[in-house]
């Protein structure tokens, strides 16, 4: 072994250069607003923003573009100011000025092989550590270019790249799964709850909320639920160490249905049991996850658990306050919030008990399909993480023999 890289010494057979000798940087184009439109047309494309990228739900559009700052799908975009290192590819539109497009000779190199490159944990950590700036990040093409890589053959990068779409592409499915069974939920949610077709041919009566089935009522979310509010341990407990408690602060940890765990605390004070709902109740206020095992909530969390084992209910009626929640995110000094008060007190449908048990029993074995679906997404994702760096290194040789 020789020839040193981000990820150690590589094989002898493998080649060892630099990005700025293998690839080279378009940075993207800054347009001002008023070129800008809200919404696509004839003519139009996407801007290719690092506010926008992660979702690819794009929010403006520009014409007129020259070609070096056009990306297709063949390109590859790495994020170069702010939010320093996220990298994106199969995308299409204009490239932001916060961003690079990364241009490589595809005959030589696997594109996949070098989006994983650039994807991995080291080079996030290279990039922003060569950034310049201490407030506002901003990476150099000179300091982007001259960070070393190690790469085998074209097909031993093809090799490798397929062993890591592998098991992205499981979770990629297992993602798309979670997201048709979470529709399914909510709309049989809106069926029974809000427009109440199982229950057509029964008595209604008027409440607060409007005709409802009888025997039904209106009442507050301290009704169906024991809430919790969050409470931040102090700041020196926090370590990165797996040291204590997991501890999420507020919506920043979210993911799409479950947190994601960035630190620890060994000073809980406020603890939210595995399957408790969480709920942002600060800016934006209203935004939910589950918590997929014991941890401390810091203040703009709060947790809740329904008080007849009806979780999945709360959990769908959560998701039906959202334009409820809403209201709170324009008030404050700064930031929107909700207080204990106002949470306790936010008015909500409570159901017949025999309702809900129906609904926790029906819905409720969707939502362990999707909590089984996020273990294992878990699991791969722990499973990648830890083949990318020794597949990067030539630790672990893929047989080339696998992709002829």
């Amino acid at each position: 072994m020789s020839s040193n890289t981000l990820f150690g010494n590589v094989p002898d057979d493998w080649t060892v250069s630099t990005i700025g000798d293998i690839a080279t940087l378009q940075q993207g184009l800054q347009i001002a607003k008023e070129l800008r439109v809200n919404s696509s047309k004839e003519g139009y494309i996407p801007l290719l923003k690092i506010t926008d990228l992660p979702s690819r739900t794009f929010s403006e559009f520009v014409t007129d573009i020259k070609t070096q700052h056009i990306a297709n799908d063949e390109d590859i975009i790495y994020t170069r100011t702010g939010q320093v290192g996220f990298v994106y590819t199969n995308v299409s539109g204009c490239v932001h000025n916060n961003c690079f497009k990364v241009n490589v000779d595809y005959s030589k190199f696997d594109k996949i092989f070098i989006y994983y490159y650039l994807k991995s944990d080291k080079f996030y950590e290279y990039s922003n550590q060569v950034a310049s700036g201490s407030v506002q990040k901003d990476l150099k093409h000179s300091a982007f270019k001259s960070c070393p890589i190690g790469y085998p053959s074209l097909l031993e990068q093809k090799a490798i790249a397929d062993t890591l779409c592998c098991l992205d592409d499981k979770i990629e499915l297992n993602n798309r799964i979670n997201k048709t069974l979470e529709e399914m939920a909510q709309a049989i949610f809106k069926s029974w709850f809000v427009d109440f077709e199982p229950f057509q041919d029964g008595e209604f009566e008027d409440s607060e909320l409007g005709r409802i089935p009888k025997g039904w009522r209106v009442g507050t979310l301290r009704d169906i639920s024991n809430i919790t509010m969050g409470q931040s341990p102090n700041g020196s407990s926090y370590n990165e160490n797996n040291d204590g408690t997991v501890f999420y602060q507020g919506r920043t940890d979210f993911g799409k249905r479950y947190p994601t765990i960035r630190l620890y605390t060994t000073e809980p004070k406020r603890i939210a049991k595995k399957g408790d709902i969480l709920l942002s109740v600060r800016a934006p206020v209203g935004d939910i996850n589950v918590a997929s095992e014991d941890c401390c909530i810091g203040r703009g969390l709060a947790s809740l658990k329904s008080k007849n084992n009806c979780n999945s209910y709360l959990f769908y009626q959560l998701l039906n306050l959202k334009d409820g929640f809403n209201v709170y995110n324009g008030e404050g000094t700064v930031f929107g919030s909700v207080n204990k008060d106002t949470l306790h007190n936010m008015q909500v449908l409570i159901p017949s008990e025999s309702a809900m048990s129906q609904f926790q029993k029906s819905v409720g074995k969707l939502d362990d399909i999707i909590e089984n679906n996020f273990i294992q997404i878990r699991s791969l994702a722990a499973i990648r993480d830890s083949l990318l760096p020794k597949l990067m290194s030539g630790e672990i040789r893929v047989p080339i023999e696998e992709v002829q």
